[in-house]
């Protein structure tokens, strides 16, 4: 009876794990920042590193990284879309606007990545989803429109990057959905693409003076990247065992949490204070996400 009852809450046990890391990740990427981390070299280091904590973990299974060289392509594409240019974004984001805003403007990829498969017909019409894509328009527009919604109007710019980073997620997605890879799966995939986004960072960040070491011995800012990377190589894992063992829609919940977390984690770390602007922002973002979510018979 026991083991039952532990195994009808482990995937709650789950989601909320994730949701708790994936938004403390918004305030370790301000401390790494303001540690000195520079945008390309904290993407080079959490992309190493996470995409070496799944090549163990996918040994440990038994399965080997391999890719086809019909595959190279999309490879690329994904490694820009996924991995090397989104993180950029973020981390020149985050030397700007609060971990809380960060966490909000990440609420910006399901509602994107619906709005595009509507415009290249991959989905269907459908009313309330598209009243979702303008909830989250009108909450990006709460967020940098008002002039007392941000501490200084010169983060508004920052905002817009930081939805940059959302919006190359979101074409990442629409990639996989029109040009998948097959025969291996999503963990082996995000390997894939965190070591390839680092080796193309090696390779640039070396030849224009920008390669970035990671601080030995290790200090705040080291075990600051140490921590970014195990979230991700843990979270994504965690999210991708909750969408095969309870499903996309149960797992698909984990952006909710994730979004609250991040602003609590703000707030507990930082001391964080947000405008009524933004308080409202985030609840129409959420509004927004979960009219765009679909439902279970979709």
């Amino acid at each position: 009876m026991e083991n039952i009852k532990v195994q009808s809450l482990l995937p709650w046990i789950t989601l909320g794990y994730m949701g708790i890391v994936w938004g403390l990740s918004f305030s370790l990427s301000k401390i790494a920042v303001g540690l000195g981390g520079t945008p390309i070299g904290l993407t080079f280091w959490t992309c190493l590193l996470t995409g070496l904590i799944l090549l163990i973990f996918s040994w440990i299974r038994g399965q080997k990284l391999r890719f086809k060289l019909k595959d190279l392509r999309v490879m690329l594409l994904l490694t820009f879309l996924g991995a090397m240019l989104p993180n950029m974004f973020f981390y020149y984001a985050a030397s700007h606007v609060s971990a809380g805003i960060l966490s909000i403007t990440v609420t910006v990829i399901p509602i994107a990545t619906y709005a595009l498969s509507l415009l290249l017909k991959l989905e269907t019409l459908s009313a309330r989803r598209v009243t979702g894509v303008f909830f989250g328009v009108g909450a990006i527009l709460v967020l940098v429109l008002p002039e007392n919604s941000l501490p200084n109007k010169n983060e508004v710019i920052w905002v817009v990057v930081a939805c940059l980073s959302s919006i190359c997620y979101a074409l990442e997605n629409i990639t996989l959905a029109l040009r998948g890879i097959d025969g291996i799966g999503p963990v082996r995939l995000s390997c894939g693409i965190n070591l390839l986004a680092a080796l193309i960072l090696g390779i640039f960040s070396f030849f224009t003076d920008n390669f970035m070491p990671i601080p030995l011995p290790v200090n705040s800012l080291t075990w600051t990247i140490i921590g970014l990377s195990l979230i991700g190589a843990t979270a994504y894992t965690l999210f991708v065992l909750t969408v095969a063992k309870s499903g996309p829609l149960f797992a698909s919940q984990v952006a909710f949490l994730v979004t609250i977390s991040g602003v609590l984690w703000g707030m507990f770390l930082f001391g964080e204070a947000h405008s009524n602007w933004v308080w409202l922002s985030l609840v129409i973002m959420l509004i927004g996400m979960a009219l765009v979510s679909p439902k279970s018979k979709e």
